[in-house]
């Protein structure tokens, strides 16, 4: 491994950057947290789209499919699920194709399909992220922000994924990092100094509640969604996009499996 590159936002990684990278695409609260939770629960697979009409478009040449995402963090009028982890459960998408949209998350996945290999990371399957990052020659880790706005949520998480990754590396030197890698590492180990190297589900529910993307989910009532964005390791898989079918949907979709 030679490098790692974090990206606070789409916005501070040219495309041509991600060419010959793995990419970890973030989306904390909640896009990233909430496909990881549908796959895991049997989807067959989800298919991130940028509008609403796009979703409902596709969807709608689609047996067994259902409709997912949020605009504002609410559930969208007419849609099968909203963006809650918690609804995406094996009774109700088992077996199911999902069409999801979200505000943030989905730019942030059409944005890696340059790299040679995407993949999105929650902290509810963080260590198998890791497992399969380690594995790469250069890493780069995008996080989707809100609105153009870096958020300490995607920030703490890209920060435990440098974290895990240089203390796997076996190299003398260990990998190179860029300075929003570095400010990432740094931000993710106050939070461990906070609660002395040890942070529980609990505590990481508590900082994520702090950040502007959990102060705004508990304005609208789902604060349960943060605890289970918070549930470190709770899924031991990796969803992947796709890297073609963006073209299948005039660059407005992808897909994402395992």
């Amino acid at each position: 491994m030679t490098s790692i590159e974090v990206h606070l936002l789409p916005a501070l990684a040219p495309r041509e950057q991600l060419v010959g990278r793995s990419v970890a695409v973030i989306d904390v609260l909640r896009a990233t947290t909430t496909i990881a939770a549908a796959l895991d629960a049997g989807a067959s697979e989800v298919v991130a789209c940028l509008e609403i009409d796009d979703a409902r478009r596709i969807a709608a040449g689609s047996d067994k499919c259902l409709l997912g995402g949020e605009r504002g963090g609410l559930p969208i009028e007419g849609f099968d699920l909203g963006n809650s982890p918690c609804e995406y459960t094996s009774s109700r998408v088992g077996g199911a194709r999902v069409v999801f949209t979200t505000t943030n998350g989905t730019a942030a996945m059409l944005h890696a399909l340059s790299a040679d290999l995407a993949l999105l990371a929650a902290f509810t399957n963080r260590r198998a992220v890791v497992e399969t990052l380690r594995k790469a020659e250069r890493i780069a880790i995008l996080c989707s922000g809100t609105r153009g706005e870096i958020t300490r949520e995607d920030t703490l998480l890209a920060g435990l994924l440098v974290d895990d990754v240089l203390r796997e590396s076996t190299g003398a030197s260990g990998p190179s990092l860029n300075d929003q890698a570095r400010i990432a590492r740094d931000a993710w180990r106050a939070v461990q100094s906070r609660y002395e190297g040890q942070v529980t589900a609990a505590n990481l529910a508590g900082e994520l509640a702090e950040t502007q993307g959990g102060l705004n989910l508990r304005a609208i009532g789902l604060t349960a969604d943060i605890a289970d964005a918070a549930a470190l390791d709770r899924h031991a898989i990796v969803p992947r996009l796709d890297l073609e079918s963006a073209t299948l949907f005039e660059e407005r979709a992808v897909r994402v499996r395992l």
